[in-house]
């Protein structure tokens, strides 16, 4: 049976209820849901997967008026402002940039949108980014709606007709984008932009979290670039409205992307009502047929079904849209195994490629209660409002503190009470989540790593700059410590010309073509490889880096949930055909990994061992790969596949052992390679604690004998080139991080190893050799 604990922060205790039984009575849509929230959570807390309860008291609003009143019409006459509205607003109006970082629902679009209309009735112009079209188009309504008459706003994106394009240019007052649209649709063409960009006072950077990794790495030169032009066209510096979701040093982020020093406003007024959260881990419950674990597509489905039919308007967080489907469908037969009539109308499911009016009604259907439950991808975690939830059920932990909160806070807007559960996956991070409960709620949130060093990065917007305009030695204020390296670099790939003028050295873009066009913002790949469909129409691309581990011929590739078969793949042509799959079987290729230390850059001591931080050189062939059943993770088939090297240059960290430390582990020659593969995997599935990433964005070669190190060594590396970021964030939370890798060794219940702490899905060995018990031993005695 599983361990209950409980955080209450007030004086109430749980105990009693029996689980399952007749359902709660359901709170009717005028009424706050706390009886049948707190009805609910008595009945699952006697189950053996009732792992943690946690209670966040209610919250009063606190008021504050800005210095000065705010326009007429933009909200209610009754409506006064939140005190963080206040503090934004207050600064945004004196020019100083800000990053608000206030929860879910706190009101953060009001502290943008009155400067902005304000800036459009002086003259001035604004400029919205969001990291998604869907996002800007739901901003848009709102800001249509709440914009004076005189004031234009209009959407700026992929969809956009060159008519329209044309117009949103000549007239817009408020224009809203996405990063991919200011690179190459506004910056590209600076000349037709000239009037908007001179008259620019106002920059808002939406879910500024989002903007991590190599995504936030592109970003930070785009809005360099757009600060450069600005400059240039006559304009002053314009001001930042960063918002975002609650994340380690949030100022930090917004400077490293923008280059400027925002005020960081963190403290909400808004008024929240009672939220219960609750942890639940099916792996504390009974082993399914052949011994076969829990699926948690169908756990899900059961716990959401139960806030459902207990009344409660519920939303599901799945992990692709393929979930948000299965969870769906599971979802509608529990509603009426529990007796409710018309159970296949009440469930929807909600993702991306939705249009507006789909969303929209669905949205309404909820509020109104007409809909009992909603299944979404996590894509509905970015600010898109969702108006009348009692719950939120989460398929699996989110991977970081920053998205668990943000997910947990779509429920229970304003002062109503509100539930969440947690439903644990079986791998390392979940798993250590449910063996610490209390970390989810105490832990400070993650900080998001970009790296704008990244060559792989710096040098095509430097390209792009120079291209824009010739870069000169005053443009060091927006690429400081970077720009003479980067530029000579540039200079000896024939990309730059460097020329004389009256004012000092100018460098020209020499290149062939316009370099933006080459760029794409989510990778740090010059090549793509097409996919096509069977009727010739683009499916998607893929960085031809990754092409023979997600490409190959015979693989089953997944995009936005939804499985193809790859027919062939031609790296010289760059494209890869595929026809539909039914979803019943997925692949792993089985590769060879070579690593290769290039330059250490820094060191530390850990203990009894030593952590090291520098740059790689990783070269992968892929030599084959497994069919296995979706449902069962059995392997169906091996094939064999002649593909060739692939070579990465990135950062990497890695952990050395010494001689005398692995005798003392008593690890023996045969255990070593188990044990150093074993620590790999755990470490590399509990990085997101210490660094806002994935375990897909990094990668790990381990080995007995490097030649570099001469010993033992395990690697962890940044998966893109050049390194994003978070190997060095690594390096950084070592000891924290040697810990909970044994921490997650120790915890983990099983004999041998399982998912849930030494197997890993990315496994390019097929999870071969693992030795968990050397592995802990190791890593014990290096610890001390």
């Amino acid at each position: 049976m599983g361990v209950v604990s409980e955080v209450l922060h007030d004086a109430a205790d749980a105990n009693g209820g029996t689980a399952g039984g007749d359902p709660a009575p359901s709170a009717a849509i005028g009424e706050d849901p706390g009886d049948t929230i707190a009805a609910l959570v008595e009945r699952l807390s006697v189950d053996e997967r009732f792992v943690h309860r946690h209670r966040d008291p209610p919250r009063t609003a606190a008021h504050s008026a800005p210095l000065r009143p705010l326009p007429d019409g933009l909200v209610d006459d009754d409506h006064r402002c939140w005190s963080h509205q206040a503090a934004a607003i207050d600064a945004l109006r004196e020019g100083r940039s800000v990053v608000l970082t206030t929860p879910t629902g706190s009101g953060k679009s009001l502290c943008y949108q009155v400067p902005a209309i304000e800036a459009a009735a002086a003259g001035r112009k604004t400029l919205m980014v969001f990291p998604t079209k869907a996002l800007a188009h739901d901003q848009l309504q709102a800001l249509a709606a709440a914009a004076p008459r005189g004031v234009t706003v209009a959407a700026y994106d992929g969809d956009c007709s060159p008519q329209e394009r044309t117009w949103v240019r000549r007239h817009a007052d408020i224009v809203l984008t996405n990063p991919e649209m200011l690179h190459l649709g506004i910056l590209s063409n600076k000349d037709r932009w000239e009037d908007f960009l001179r008259h620019l006072e106002l920059v808002v950077v939406d879910e500024l979290h989002v903007l991590r990794g190599l995504f936030g790495s592109h970003a930070a030169h785009v809005f360099r670039r757009l600060r450069r032009l600005v400059r240039a066209f006559g304009g002053s510096e314009p001001t930042f409205a960063f918002t975002s979701a609650t994340i380690g040093s949030p100022e930090e982020l917004a400077r490293r992307i923008s280059g400027v020093d925002p005020l960081v406003i963190a403290g909400s007024g808004a008024p929240t009502g009672e939220r219960t959260t609750v942890l639940w881990n099916p792996q504390e419950g009974a082993v399914g047929e052949e011994g076969m674990r829990p699926s948690l597509n169908i756990e899900t489905a059961t716990v959401a079904a139960e806030a459902a039919a207990a009344g409660l308007r519920t939303l599901v967080f799945c992990r692709s849209r393929h979930a948000t489907e299965l969870v769906a469908n599971e979802v509608r037969v529990r509603l009426g195994q529990h007796g409710i009539a018309d159970a296949s109308q009440l469930v929807r499911s909600y993702r991306a490629g939705y249009l507006a009016d789909e969303r929209r009604s669905i949205e309404l259907a909820l509020a109104e209660g007409r809909l009992s439950c909603v299944v979404a991808t996590s894509a509905l975690e970015l600010g898109i409002d969702v108006d009348g939830l009692d719950a939120v059920v989460l398929s699996g932990f989110p991977g970081t503190i920053a998205s668990f909160r943000q997910q947990v806070g779509r429920a229970g807007r304003g002062s109503r009470s509100a539930l969440a559960i947690l439903v644990a996956g079986e791998d390392q991070l979940d798993q250590w989540m449910m063996r610490h409960p209390r970390e989810a709620f105490r832990r400070p949130p993650e900080a998001a790593v970009v790296n704008p060093a990244n060559p792989h990065v710096l040098h095509p917007h430097l390209g792009c700059a120079a291209d824009e305009m010739p870069l000169t030695r005053s443009d060091e204020r927006y690429w400081p410590d970077m720009l003479d390296d980067a530029v000579r670099e540039l200079v000896l790939e024939d990309r730059l010309r460097v020329e004389e003028s009256e004012h000092g050295p100018l460098a020209r873009w020499a290149g062939r073509g316009a370099p933006a066009p080459t760029i794409g913002l989510r990778s740090a790949s010059r090549g793509e490889i097409r996919i096509l469909r069977p009727d010739g129409s683009t499916l998607g691309t893929v960085d031809a880096a990754r092409a023979p581990d997600t490409v190959h011929e015979g693989a089953v590739y997944l995009h936005q949930g939804v499985s193809w078969n790859v027919i062939s793949l031609d790296l010289a042509q760059r494209l890869a055909k595929v026809e539909p799959h039914d979803g019943s079987t997925y692949t792993q290729t089985r590769k060879d990994t070579q690593i290769r230390l290039l330059d250490e850059e820094a060191t530390s001591l850990v203990a009894g061992m030593t952590s090291h931080l520098g740059q790689v050189e990783v070269t992968t062939t892929v030599k084959g790969y497994v069919r296995k059943s979706t449902a069962r993770h059995k392997v169906m088939d091996r094939h064999d596949l002649e593909m060739p090297p692939s070579t990465l240059l990135t950062t990497a960290v890695w952990w050395t052992f010494g001689t005398d430390l692995v005798e003392r582990a008593g690890v023996g020659p045969r255990e070593l390679p188990g044990a150093l593969h074993a620590a790999e995997h755990a470490g590399i599935g509990i990085l997101p604690l210490f660094a806002m990433c994935d375990r897909w964005d990094v990668g790990g070669v381990s080995t007995a004998h490097l030649p570099e190190t001469g010993t033992a060594t395990i690697v962890i590396h940044d998966a893109q080139p050049g390194g994003a970021g978070v190997a060095a964030m690594a390096f950084d939370a070592a000891p924290r991080h040697l810990a909970a890798t044994l921490e997650v060794l120790r915890g983990c219940p099983c004999d041998g190893g399982c998912p849930s702490c030494v197997q890993s899905p990315k496994c390019g060995n097929g999870n071969e050799p693992l030795d968990k018990a050397a592995a802990g031993n190791l890593l014990t005695t290096a610890l001390g």
